[in-house]
């Protein structure tokens, strides 16, 4: 009886965040004749100048380090497995994938402006003759069908802290990508690395503006959800990450290990994300809690501490690792 009175709540404050969708689908998302788009980032093959321009993206890829390329095709791997997070996301208690308004429309929407990052990171490395995009794509299909486990349920309260969390670590992780570019020369990628990462900025204050909404009015059971999340940890969505002939999520930790040798994404950035949700929420200050939401609370404000402690302990391999990505 318990589970279904907190499902009747949770759909109540769906509808209840529903009712201004359209206003938040202009504040956080674009119209498709009005964004940016692949093609307007890459040589245009109608030009004389197309051949030349790939040869300059060509010489600049070289310049860039192995961990550091290899960091960009794990992202764009992430990003081309856009099929299962629409799918996660549609099937969110609340939201209905048959209608064409209100939360599946941010869904649909959402997919849209995340598809051209795929496409855009995709034929980058197409272009740049660096990479083997026969295992690229393999390690993409793997992905695909291998699906992921955020351990969210169908519960929008968890998946919206998820959702908050990760998209801002999206942000960080192709904006260090681009100034690191940028410092190599390569003014082209950081152009396309940094006009996603604005993207992902977006969709990180949007699924925070959601969650804070669920706060104003359902605060107990938001805390209870968020101190969940964080006990079980938030994984990243190429957790199952692998390459031929491997097993399902092998590769993540190799992966992993390449953007924090590059400082793209480290441990540090995961606490630092959690630090300005909390502040961003203002949890320290959260008042007309249940006693169980006040202990959630207490956690979360100490978890920082906690993981800093742990991080200092964490020792990342020096040598990198052979991605079949490289070569032939």
């Amino acid at each position: 009886m318990q589970l279904t009175k907190l499902s009747n709540i949770r759909l109540e404050v769906m509808q209840y965040i529903e009712q201004s969708m359209d206003g938040l689908l202009e504040k956080f998302l674009k119209k498709p004749e009005e964004n940016w788009q692949p093609a307007d980032l890459l040589p245009d093959a109608r030009d004389e100048s197309f051949f030349e321009e790939v040869a300059e993206i060509q010489e600049l890829a070289k310049e860039m380090s192995y961990d550091l390329f290899a960091v960009l095709i794990g992202d764009t791997i992430t990003e081309e497995a856009l099929p299962t997070y629409e799918a996660w996301l549609m099937d969110i208690e609340g939201i209905d994938s048959k209608s064409r308004t209100g939360w599946s429309q941010w869904v649909r929407s959402w997919t849209a402006e995340e598809n051209r990052h795929g496409d855009l990171l995709n034929r980058y490395l197409y272009l740049s003759g660096r990479v083997n995009m026969r295992e690229l794509e393999t390690s993409t299909q793997f992905l695909i069908s291998d699906g992921f486990d955020l351990q969210t349920s169908r519960d929008p309260y968890k998946s919206f802290i998820y959702t908050s969390f990760q998209e801002t670590a999206t942000n960080i992780s192709h904006r260090r990508v681009a100034a690191l570019s940028k410092k190599t020369g390569n003014t082209r990628l950081a152009k396309i690395c940094g006009v996603i990462a604005a993207d992902e900025a977006r969709h990180a204050n949007a699924y925070q503006h959601f969650v804070q909404r669920i706060f104003d009015v359902d605060p107990s059971e938001m805390m209870l959800a968020f101190e969940d999340m964080m006990k079980k940890k938030i994984v990243m969505p190429a957790h199952f990450l692998r390459e031929t002939g491997g097993e399902i999520g092998d590769l993540f930790t190799h992966f992993s290990d390449a953007a924090q040798r590059t400082m793209v994404y480290t441990t540090q950035d995961y606490i630092e994300i959690l630090n300005k949700l909390l502040v961003k929420w203002d949890i320290e200050h959260m008042t007309d809690l249940s006693g169980s939401a006040e202990k959630a609370r207490d956690y979360l404000m100490n978890l920082p501490g906690r993981l800093t402690r742990i991080s200092e302990r964490i020792v990342i391999p020096e040598k990198r690792f052979e991605f079949k990505w490289f070569g032939v």
